[in-house]
């Protein structure tokens, strides 16, 4: 698989199979995905692996607790157009995707609860960075993670990942000992996708390029 189909193909899977993937292969992967671009070869990713026995830990362990404040604010808390409209739009195709009424808020909240389960996947990775580390730092763990992905696509393997786990920082810095300097900053949710789960067939549209790009 080349590089253009590994990105078009990726999408964020939101109802995986149970198929496992071994901790082998997600460790091939993380170690390529480490030759991502990295200012001053900082390398600030830091990344913890949940699977099988652990993921099952993890789930039992998250029973009855309750969601924590966000680390931090995922979206400005005014979010200005063209970005506000973008974000409503994929919402309410995921959500008809999903059989789901725009009114019946007892589902969208379960569904939302879904992203606490990994969407049924398998296996997760937890990035987290040094709290020391600033943007740029940042933008080199999602150089890392895209870099990861795309790579999980082109083994065949799914992912999605997943921000609102931000809402958990403190449980899940616990669960896999991340220090206390550590800052959590998503999930990623690993698996195989579902081929009959309506959901998975969202394709998001992307803003065209006169909308994004100035060529001076």
């Amino acid at each position: 698989m080349d590089v253009s189909t590994a990105v078009d193909r990726r999408s964020s899977i939101r109802e995986f199979l149970d198929t496992p993937v071994s901790n082998e292969v997600i460790g091939e992967l993380l170690t390529k995905a480490s030759r991502a671009p990295s200012g001053g070869n900082v390398q600030p990713w830091r990344i913890y692996v949940v699977n099988g026995e652990s993921m099952t830990a993890f789930g039992e362990m998250l029973a009855g607790r309750e969601i924590e404040q966000a680390a931090y604010d995922i979206y400005p808390p005014s979010l200005k157009e063209p970005y506000k409209t973008s974000r409503f739009t994929i919402g309410m195709q995921m959500y008809d995707k999903l059989g789901i009424a725009r009114d019946d808020k007892a589902a969208r909240f379960e569904q939302m609860l879904r992203n606490y389960e990994f969407f049924g996947a398998p296996a997760a990775v937890f990035c987290f960075v040094d709290k020391q580390m600033g943007p740029p730092q940042w933008s080199d763990l999602g150089m890392f993670l895209q870099t990861f992905m795309l790579l999980a696509q082109e083994a065949g393997i799914d992912t999605c990942p997943q921000e609102a786990w931000a809402m958990w920082e403190g449980a899940i810095s616990e669960f896999v000992g991340a220090p206390e300097q550590e800052r959590l900053f998503c999930g990623v949710a690993i698996g195989h996708a579902d081929p009959d789960a309506p959901v998975n067939s969202l394709r998001s549209e992307r803003f065209p390029l006169e909308q994004f790009a100035t060529f001076v």
